[in-house]
């Protein structure tokens, strides 16, 4: 992530396209619900955008045909759950493989199930449990910021894993040396992240309290459910 223009077998990136698809598809009607429902949110849902756009912009070579950065997803998912979240990693890896020549057209079905899906699903997750456990607020937007980044990676290497098997090891041996080489990096940017979303949402408490409250961010621990 991103995986460049052209990387990934036809065959793969048209898989990847395919089962991302109906996750943009779903994001796409709950984003114009919550905005005919609450216009008022999209100043927020621009900033989740923006965040996430800035971010995943950031990147630091990590291994042939690909580059490790901070995703941002995490944020938008806690805010707004990760179908909007699918739509707006979307268009943010779309702007990027048009203006700033990361990632590519071809692969952006791969990319967006790894970090405009499997990413804010999973951090959103790890989030909703926490709270659910009475975790503190910051613990766990930490936590699910984290999760979201570094699980992007997992899926970019069992992508890659696949397209390039190990000639000796086969995919696992692929995907463990793909792993490794990706964690050097990566682990460190999650922790940056997560950190970075902490700092974010600490400012919006102050800024925005009254769009957390109605967001279901501050609420009490059962409101903190997936829409």
């Amino acid at each position: 992530m991103h995986i460049a223009e052209g990387y990934l077998p036809p065959v793969h990136a048209a898989a990847w396209s395919a089962a991302a698809a109906p996750f943009v598809v779903h994001g796409v009607r709950a984003l114009s619900r919550e905005v005919k429902a609450n216009p008022e949110s999209t100043l927020l849902l621009g900033a989740s955008g923006a965040f996430t756009f800035v971010l995943s912009a950031l990147k630091l070579p990590s291994v042939t045909g690909s580059c490790s950065h901070p995703t941002g997803t995490g944020l938008g998912a806690i805010l707004f759950r990760p179908p909007i979240m699918a739509v707006l990693g979307t268009i943010t890896l779309l702007f990027q493989a048009l203006l700033l020549a990361h990632g590519g057209l071809t692969t952006l079905g791969a990319n967006v199930f790894s970090m405009a899906i499997v990413g804010p699903w999973a951090g959103f997750g790890v989030y909703w449990l926490l709270r659910r456990f009475d975790v503190p607020l910051m613990v766990s937007v930490f936590a699910g910021a984290f999760v979201a980044d570094l699980s992007t990676y997992c899926v970019t290497s069992v992508q890659l894993a696949l397209a390039f098997p190990d000639p000796g090891s086969g995919v696992v041996g692929a995907l463990a040396k793909f792993g490794g080489i990706f964690a050097v990096t990566q682990i460190p940017l999650a922790v940056s992240e997560g950190l970075l979303t902490v700092l974010v949402m600490r400012l919006l408490m102050q800024s925005s309290k009254g769009d957390l409250a109605r967001l279901g961010v501050l609420s009490a621990k059962k409101e903190a459910v997936a829409r």
